[in-house]
């Protein structure tokens, strides 16, 4: 008999035990279901928390059309602007006349976040005037200008001028990672090379975008 009412003992002991657990777990079920369909709540405010969105920048909304002319009145340019992507050898192509300058077309067009570039020459043959001819003599906080196909005008100031010869790194050019844009002008410098047709440095000014008030 003591057996008997041991065992009894023991399995009404289980099915409490068991009972209970199903309490629990039906318990904890709900308070999840009800946690993650509950709005979540600001600190002091009965107004549901939005879901979160990462709105765009004001600078990140530009969208500019395609570049048309460059402008640089200090040293008068006015120059219709060529698409160029790059050459065999993996360089930025040129324009072909010595009138107009070329945009890099597989970077960020004039006015976008990143650096856009354009190139013109410098030193044409038989003593032609060569669009930039007189770059050099940009100095910082100069004015410069582009204007794309829906007639906006974009103002760049000149920040730098940097002198490159073909052993340095010309990344900073092509690249840049504040968030910002910039326009980069190059033409050449320096000694020319009979044999290689070509001048032996490069002029790059560096100009950042001129915020609208």
């Amino acid at each position: 008999m003591n057996v008997s009412r041991n065992s009894d003992k023991k399995l009404l002991r289980r099915i409490v035990v068991l009972v209970l657990l199903v309490v629990a777990a039906l318990t904890l079920s709900l308070t999840l279901h009800v946690f993650l369909k509950k709005p979540a709540m600001n600190s002091g405010s009965s107004t549901p928390a939005p879901t979160q969105v990462i709105a765009p920048s004001k600078q990140a909304e530009v969208n500019p059309g395609l570049p048309l002319r460059l402008k640089i009145p200090k040293i008068g340019v006015d120059a219709a602007i060529d698409y160029l992507g790059t050459t065999p050898q993996g360089e930025m192509s040129t324009p072909k006349g010595p009138s107009n300058v070329g945009w890099f077309n597989l970077g960020p067009r004039p006015g976008e976040n990143g650096n856009a570039v354009i190139n013109g020459h410098f030193g044409y043959k038989n003593n032609m005037p060569a669009v930039f001819d007189n770059l050099h003599a940009l100095q910082k906080g100069d004015n410069l200008y582009t204007i794309n196909e829906k007639d906006e005008t974009t103002t760049f100031v000149v920040r730098e001028l940097r002198t490159y010869t073909p052993k340095d790194n010309a990344t900073d050019i092509f690249r840049s990672s504040d968030g910002q844009a910039h326009l980069n002008l190059i033409t050449c410098q320096g000694v020319w090379n009979q044999a290689q047709k070509s001048y032996s440095n490069r002029l790059v000014v560096f100009t950042d975008k001129i915020l609208k008030q």
